[in-house]
């Protein structure tokens, strides 16, 4: 079965640039507007969506990711309501929709339903921060099963047999953590993300995207210098709470400038 989320890479390469991926929190600043920014952010130029339900322990977030998500838990958002956005932003957009969760949710509505009506809802799979392809394999066989893309996390204090463990179970793309520490804007990227990437390449890994610390356009073509996609989160959200919708899309447009690849 083809990656939907590779296939969009792949398609963003042929047109000669990198992959922008883009992340918003689900439910923020409530559930209708954070489809309506979903919508808006594909339009914009992400060439993949990365949406985030909200969950009250997100450990790997930073403070403007943080404060959304407990503004939409704040008002009312249910796990179920995650598969109500995915199937209406698919129903408008045709850019591949991510969803980056704790793995804890997934286990408490089951892996198996979770994959299912995350399938008939349009979505493409799952970005998996807290969980481990050795600790996966109930998810692994629901995404063989339902088609779904398996996004696992590689991070610079990763060993080889860890990566080779990822590259091998991922599909879609592996996920890049560019520097150790939770998610925000860093005024530069760290040295370890182009290490990294050389690593999973090493290991065969086909499609390698890098997130953590991108916040502008000048980082998201650094990044596209090495790696096949840039992440991109907090800048987003950032410009959603303080600009709404226009401000979001004016910020992506900004964003995608920056994918274009030299014809050196």
């Amino acid at each position: 079965m083809t990656s939907r989320v590779a296939a969009a890479i792949d398609a963003a390469h042929a047109e000669g640039r990198g992959a922008f991926v883009g992340y918003l929190p689900l439910g923020f600043p409530d559930l209708q507007t954070s489809i309506d920014a979903a919508v808006t952010l594909a339009e914009s130029g992400a060439d993949v969506l990365e949406l985030g339900p909200p969950y009250s322990d997100p450990v790997m977030d930073g403070t403007v990711i943080q404060e959304a998500t407990q503004t939409a838990l704040a008002a009312g958002f249910r796990l179920r309501d995650t598969f109500t956005a995915v199937r209406e932003i698919t129903r408008r957009v045709d850019v591949p929709v991510l969803v980056m969760t704790y793995w804890n949710p997934v286990l408490q509505y089951g892996v198996d339903r979770y994959a299912d009506d995350l399938a008939a809802a349009g979505g493409a799979g799952l970005i998996t921060p807290d969980i481990t392809p050795e600790s996966a394999s109930e998810w692994i066989a629901a995404s063989q099963r339902t088609g779904l893309d398996r996004v696992f996390l590689a991070a610079p204090t990763s060993t080889d047999e860890r990566l080779d463990l990822i590259v091998e179970n991922s599909t879609g793309f592996v996920y890049t953590v560019s520097t150790m520490g939770i998610t925000g804007e860093r005024a530069e990227l760290d040295a370890a993300a182009r290490t990294l990437v050389a690593r999973l390449r090493d290991r065969g890994a086909a499609h390698a995207c890098v997130g953590i610390g991108i916040s502008n356009a000048a980082q998201v073509a650094s990044v596209l210098e090495y790696a096949d996609g840039a992440i991109v989160g907090t800048a987003l959200v950032r410009a959603l709470r303080d600009g709404g919708l226009d401000g979001l899309a004016a910020t992506a447009r900004a964003l995608a400038d920056g994918t274009a690849r030299s014809a050196s």
